[in-house]
């Protein structure tokens, strides 16, 4: 029997998860030693290298000194909390890393409270010790005062520490007295790590993830609980509804370096993929033929936000994209529920409409982004929170928001998040920056990081995880401003801007094309006002082209998806196809508007 150790890697954005699992791969020596691999190999698909966030939990091995070290990487955005929490089951024991500077962060929060419930015991990690103003043995006491909070076990809180920096690659026992290499971590891991508890009798695995294949369709992940599954062996699959199918397995793999390698046999404690198996969903459970026995099923929480989503009808619809039916966005919704476990889809009474259901804004605009990537045009509304009725009273998501800034911008944050119903809990100094802790409504952080940053000079680093449902806290004022629209298709003219610049801001550049009841830009006062950007120079005998003096023009505001969303207003949708992103009024036709607003 081999030596085994299944291991999550848990932290905040940006404490450096992904670069230590890099790290740790070369110490497996997994490449060839002239063999370059690049930064962030996990990290395999190009929106996760964009935004330098990890958001598929990924699996893989190294062998170190005889025992073989399953690895899963996890996010740290509580909104792909759901990756976490399915992963976790997975492991024995968790990788707590954390930023030397920073310490423990909301989302260190999140998962570490997640880890501690399922009873794993953590390695902590300090990163990032090389950073000037580094204060390592301060945040190992602020993690220990932490697992108190959590109600750690006396085991867990007895844990040990290892410090250093995965960028440069090292890490040792004490910070003051770098090593070569990463080795510490590593024979940490061997040693205080427990083994899998090996357990006879008959087999039982947990569907915890899926994998796709194109050829043989979808596979299933999870861990051996109990006994050992073979290669073309019968068994039963328990489903949700507490019906028990049969089913066969064709192919067994583990995970061996970054592939997955064909076995005939995998037994209890090892992480395992099953090939051959049909109409599973996770949390289902694999089971002996004669004796099937469900394992307790994935709780996972629940979703406090919502979009819709339609089908593009614009003037300029099947430009961009190739998949642009209801068909089309339906099938492909329904494909991504296989997939993500945090994501709920309920179509809505008029045709080519849906609500999806997800944990914030960006999990539900990482699925957009992808779409769209994948060349599907669709239109999206407002971000709704999920309100529930609780003792009678109507209530809506709280969260917990950390914001930490320069000591002059404090009094702004203070005032921008009180506007939008957040409470100060508690506000505490470090050298020359705040830390400050706001109870606020889920409604209130739509919207708030642009403001926050720009109220801040891009100083401040904000952070939040849900909290609980409170009782409803009132209105909250959203974007004052009204905006502009265009009053007919065409192109835009830099001559039109021009004279439209005292009116407000605009969102395109001259020569882009546009249509009747797009919005074009903000305007400086409260109401909508129709513009035509689409009216040219005169040009007569008396009126040369070149004569009068030359348009200057401010550069138009360009959007990302996840602010063109938190702009919008409850009239407008985000078009958003392959090559644009747009934002319009949901009824076009202006006449047709102000009917609809009587």
């Amino acid at each position: 029997m081999q030596n085994l150790r299944n291991i999550a890697i848990i932290a905040h954005v940006d404490h450096g998860k992904t670069t230590l699992v890099d790290k740790m791969l070369l110490a497996g020596h997994l490449f060839r030693d002239n063999q370059t691999t690049g930064e962030l190999i996990l990290d395999n698909n190009d929106l996760e290298r964009e935004r330098g966030i990890t958001i598929l939990s990924k699996n893989v091995s190294i062998n170190y000194k005889d025992t073989k070290i399953n690895i899963i990487d996890t996010p740290g955005h509580a909104d792909f909390g759901g990756e976490v929490e399915r992963v976790l089951n997975m492991a024995d024991g968790c990788l707590l890393l954390v930023d030397a500077f920073e310490g423990p962060m909301p989302q260190t929060r999140f998962v570490l409270q997640k880890a501690i419930q399922m009873g794993l015991k953590p390695v902590v990690v300090i990163n990032k010790v090389d950073k000037p103003n580094c204060r390592p043995d301060e945040v190992q006491e602020m993690v220990f005062d932490l697992m108190c909070n959590l109600d750690a076990t006396e085991e867990q809180l007895d844990f040990p520490t290892v410090y250093g920096s995965a960028k440069q690659g090292w890490m040792s026992d004490d910070w003051q007295s770098p090593k070569e290499d990463i080795t510490a971590v590593l024979d940490a891991i061997v040693k205080y790590i427990p083994a899998p508890t090996t357990i006879d009798g008959a087999a039982q695995m947990l569907i915890t993830s899926l994998d796709f294949s194109s050829y043989v369709g979808r596979i299933a992940i999870g861990r051996v609980h109990r006994g050992t599954l073979r290669e073309g062996m019968d068994i039963a699959l328990c489903k949700k509804d507490g019906s028990v199918v049969k089913q066969r397995i064709k192919e067994l793999h583990v995970f061996e370096g970054m592939g997955r390698k064909k076995v005939d046999s995998v037994s209890s404690g090892d992480i395992c993929a099953l090939v051959g198996i049909d109409g599973f969903e996770i949390g289902d459970t694999v089971a002996d033929i004669n004796e099937p026995e469900a394992l307790p099923r994935i709780a996972i929480d629940e979703p406090t936000m919502s979009m819709t989503f339609t089908i593009n009808d614009s003037p300029f619809f099947g430009r961009d994209g190739k998949f642009v039916t209801s068909r089309h966005i339906g099938d492909r919704l329904t494909k991504e529920l296989d997939r993500n476990l945090a994501l709920r889809v309920n179509k809505a009474d008029h045709e080519d409409v849906w609500t999806v259901f997800g944990r914030g804004v960006l999990h539900l605009s990482v699925l957009i982004e992808t779409m769209r990537r994948e060349g599907y045009e669709l239109q999206v509304g407002q971000p709704q929170v999920i309100v529930r009725e609780i003792d009678g009273r109507k209530c809506e998501p709280v969260e917990l928001l950390t914001i930490n800034v320069p000591e002059e911008y404090s009094s702004k944050m203070i005032d921008m998040v009180t506007r939008r119903k957040g409470d100060l809990v508690s506000m505490t100094t470090q050298n020359d920056r705040v830390h400050m802790e706001f109870h606020i409504p889920s409604r209130g952080i739509i919207g708030l990081r642009n403001n926050v940053l720009t109220a801040s000079a891009g100083e401040a680093i904000m952070a939040h995880r849900f909290l609980e449902y409170q009782p409803w806290k009132g209105d909250i004022e959203r974007r004052t401003n009204g905006s502009l629209i265009a009053m007919e298709s065409g192109t835009a003219y830099a001559y039109a801007i021009d004279k439209l610049q005292d009116r407000g801001k605009f969102f395109i550049f001259p020569q882009e094309e546009d249509y009747a009841g797009q919005v074009v830009g903000e305007n400086a006062k409260d109401n909508d006002i129709v513009v035509n950007v689409t009216k040219s120079k005169k040009l007569t005998n008396m009126r040369a082209s070149g004569a009068d003096d030359k348009a200057k023009i401010i550069p138009p505001v360009v959007f990302s998806l996840e602010e063109a969303l938190e702009y919008i207003k409850g009239d407008e949708y985000v078009e958003v196809t392959p090559n644009h992103i747009r934002i319009r009024k949901i009824i076009l036709d202006e006449t047709e508007r102000k009917r609809a607003n009587k």
